[in-house]
């Protein structure tokens, strides 16, 4: 699957537009949420970034918390909403 990984927000403007595009998703769609999230099935970028070390992802259970996303999500997969 074609996912928009590009760009990777990098002002809190940028973070948030793609926020408000999520949230006009219907929250069921789920392949919508992935394709505009940018998600990743592997590590991504020099550093090779991924879920498990993101702020938002739940390691016991396997689970992103960004409440625009919501979904459960793998240790070594990456989104461009990524945080530390």
């Amino acid at each position: 699957m074609e996912t928009i990984t590009d760009p990777f927000p990098k002002s809190h403007a940028e973070f948030a537009e793609i926020l408000k595009e999520l949230r006009e998703l219907e929250p069921t769609d789920l392949r919508s949420k992935l394709v505009v999230a940018g998600f990743l099935d592997r590590p991504y970028g020099r550093a090779l970034m991924r879920c498990r070390e993101c702020t938002y992802y739940l390691i016991h259970k396997k689970w992103c918390d960004l409440p625009e996303v919501s979904l459960p999500v793998e240790p070594d997969w990456w989104c461009r909403l990524w945080r530390i």
